[in-house]
């Protein structure tokens, strides 16, 4: 997890990762391979998948649309323009199981419009995995959610730990305590600590600049 308070550089820094914004100096290494000038498409493909602060679906195509967009965006095939994506069995059979996964299997056909905030963030997610990534950049994920919503968005990505490494922007302490093993905290753009829950609960500087006393 990244934490810090408003205004430290987090999203500016999952933003420079994703390649939405270029560094000043420095490189950006993924995998083994520098990545620093390629574009956003060419991360995505080596397994770099994003989300946002505010949530980024097409309200006008349903739930199982939206997942197969994502799949058939990043098969990179065009198939037929004028058929619906979902009605491929290559792009809707992939779409099911990841909304199985995040638990919105039974709203597959519901219109992206008509769903809650918290399941417009769990459909968020599910184009994310759509991707087949191998590292997750999630924006404040919790953002906007009452107390159920955020239960529920904690107990998704505990689900996802074992298989994906998560790079996890987030507010709420409680979901950074619980899904984190290690967190990094940004003040002002600087780093000022790297360590595990423990360490970082303990950081005199820690508390004194984020935590509070």
């Amino acid at each position: 997890a990244i934490i810090g308070p408003n205004g430290a550089g987090k999203t500016t820094l999952i933003s420079q990762i994703s390649g939405e914004l270029r560094p000043n100096a420095g490189t950006i290494h993924f995998a083994g391979r520098d990545i620093t000038h390629l574009p956003v498409h060419k991360r995505s493909q080596l397994g770099l998948a994003r989300s946002y602060q505010i949530t980024s679906i097409l309200e006008g195509f349903s739930v199982i649309e939206n997942v197969a967009l994502a799949v058939q965006a990043h098969t990179c095939h065009s198939f037929h323009f004028w058929r619906r994506a979902c009605s491929f069995q290559e792009l809707r059979q992939p779409a099911l199981e990841v909304l199985e996964r995040v638990g919105l299997a039974e709203r597959a056909n519901t219109p992206a419009v008509n769903l809650s905030h918290g399941e417009r963030r769990q459909l968020e997610i599910a184009m994310v995995l759509a991707t087949r990534p191998k590292l997750l950049l999630l924006d404040e994920p919790t953002a906007g959610m009452g107390a159920e919503e955020t239960d529920h968005m904690i107990a998704l990505l505990k689900g996802l730990k074992g298989a994906y490494t998560i790079v996890l922007i987030e507010h709420d302490m409680d979901a950074v305590f619980t899904l984190a093993d290690q967190v990094t905290v940004l003040v002002y753009g600087r780093l000022i600590a790297s360590g595990t829950i423990d360490e970082i609960r303990h950081n005199p500087e820690v508390r004194q600049a984020y935590l509070g006393e």
